[in-house]
């Protein structure tokens, strides 16, 4: 399993807690020239576009997010900031 795809478990749980959206820490993980990697509980990864994000960050950073879309047939995130 490579390190973006997400476990059956991890993500059934994710999706109990989270399927209606809110807001969420994320801890940066890698950023890249259109957005950042962002990682939710550990082992759901997600994606802030940088059309939504225009702040800096360095891995390790804490930031806080609002789930935007769930793609759940290939269990993706896109989180936009708060």
């Amino acid at each position: 399993m490579s390190q973006y795809q997400v476990s059956q478990a991890v993500w059934r749980d994710f999706l109990a807690q989270h399927a209606d959206g809110g807001v969420i820490a994320a801890t940066v993980t890698r950023m890249l020239p259109f957005g950042a990697l962002v990682e939710l509980p550990p082992g759901v990864p997600g994606l802030l576009s940088r059309p939504a994000w225009t702040a800096e960050a360095e891995a390790g950073e804490r930031v806080e997010v609002r789930i935007a879309s769930l793609d759940v047939e290939n269990r993706r995130v896109s989180v936009v900031p708060v």
